[in-house]
């Protein structure tokens, strides 16, 4: 969402892409709220009217970012018809990612290392990991696997290397390597 912010946005989405802008690139706790009401280009009452804080606002946030990487990995599994190439799409996904020029990690990863005990990320995070989890059980089920649960777990596992991988080493490749990998533990997981 770097960039500009459209000019004809209500406040709460000013708010909303200003706080996208600067938490994911600078981190939420080091953004003060006079600097998303100012690069929002919002009266300080907008922020207020619309949310009742900044735990509100980085709540929103985090909603936004999991709504928009959904969207994402829902449309690429939607693409492929096969079960093994719906769960490698992912990691195409991961590495149209990781060579963006203002990739900085998964938010989700990001938020948590900086949140507070009993913050909106803890929340946020752990819906995030659960739909995570959740997706890979689902995709990994249509597979005829005998432990899909183990599989499931070990492709979490590699899209969470990937991922620190890639933010780690500033290596879009992390996610290519992360997808062969996949490949290989799918194709050895033992059959029914």
């Amino acid at each position: 969402m770097a960039g500009t912010i459209e000019k004809k946005a209500s406040p709460r989405q000013k708010l909303l892409a200003a706080a996208d802008e600067l938490f994911y690139s600078e981190g939420i706790h080091s953004v003060g709220i006079d600097r998303v009401i100012e690069r929002a280009g919002v009266a300080k009452g907008s922020l207020y009217y619309n949310f009742s804080g900044k735990d509100d606002l980085v709540r929103e946030y985090l909603v936004g970012r999991h709504a928009a990487w959904t969207t994402r990995i829902d449309a690429a599994i939607a693409a492929e018809s096969d079960p093994t190439a719906r769960i490698l799409a992912i990691f195409d996904v991961l590495g149209e990612l990781f060579a963006k020029p203002d990739f900085h990690g998964c938010a989700f990863m990001n938020a948590m290392s900086e949140a507070p005990e009993g913050g909106p990320e803890l929340a946020a995070a752990a819906h995030f990991r659960i739909w995570l989890h959740g997706m890979f059980d689902d995709l990994v089920a249509a597979l005829d696997v005998k432990n899909s649960s183990f599989l499931a777990s070990q492709l979490v596992i590699l899209y969470d290397g990937a991922v620190a991988a890639a933010q780690m080493d500033a290596s879009p490749a992390a996610a290519q390597t992360a997808k062969s990998l996949a490949a290989m533990v799918i194709g050895a997981a033992p059959r029914r």
